[in-house]
């Protein structure tokens, strides 16, 4: 197998989108939320039946956000329905889910949307919460107006992008975690030409500190070229 596949296939084992490595920034409302939602770790009916929507630009965190709770939810042996614009053949509800989680609103289809609406009815009443999260702004969403109107009367959160110094912070806050040393130089090509999504930053230099440690070299440009080419 080649190194770089290697590579991302041990960092795809061993990660994977938690409450606990999410980067909020800007966001932390929006995470203090869902680590009080996550805590009740009793019978779902002690969880808030109260319905979440995030909503902002891609790579501000919705996703990473929604897999977390899934995550959290799972570890404490609930089960949960999950829909997002890649579901094409959804399962029905189940009355076993503590939960219902929702990704990629603004892209679902008229079958998909008549399965969230389903979705949504049934856990209201059983009062099984729902998060959900789009692009968009409830009252922008191109949706049947039974679904946009239940997506937008719980609480509801709008997730911005990281700015570049808090992104540049949180890279090398993460770089020397690792004990991994970022030059300025390094952190000014990895930020001009890779892309702006926090998550991408990390796997980057999770494939970063693996090819460094492979190779037994120092995190420099010409390395990073090296991996790129490699890849």
């Amino acid at each position: 197998m080649p190194l770089m596949k290697q590579i991302a296939l041990d960092i795809g084992l061993a990660t994977g989108p938690t409450l606990d490595n999410f980067c909020a920034g800007p966001n932390i409302a929006a995470l203090k939320h869902l680590e009080l939602w996550v805590g009740v770790k009793a019978h779902a009916a002690h969880r808030s039946p109260v319905p979440t929507y995030l909503w902002g630009p891609s790579g501000c965190g919705k996703t990473h956000l929604l897999k977390a709770a899934v995550e959290a939810l799972r570890e404490q042996g609930a089960r949960v329905g999950w829909l997002d614009a890649s579901v094409w053949q959804p399962p029905e509800f189940s009355e076993s889910w503590a939960a219902v989680l929702m990704d990629d609103v603004h892209l679902y289809t008229a079958e998909q949307q008549h399965t969230a609406f389903n979705w949504f009815v049934h856990a209201q009443t059983l009062q099984r919460p729902v998060i959900a999260a789009g692009e968009l702004a409830c009252a922008d969403l191109r949706l049947r107006d039974d679904l946009r109107s239940r997506l937008g009367w719980g609480h509801i959160f709008a997730l911005q992008l990281l700015s570049e110094p808090e992104r540049r912070a949180v890279l090398r806050q993460a770089a020397d975690a690792r004990g991994v040393f970022l030059s300025d130089e390094v952190m000014d090509f990895i930020l001009s030409r890779f892309s702006r999504d926090l998550g991408s930053l990390m796997e980057l230099l999770d494939l970063l500190d693996g090819y460094s440690l492979q190779t037994q070299r120092a995190i420099t440009i010409p390395l990073i070229k090296s991996m790129m080419e490699n890849a």
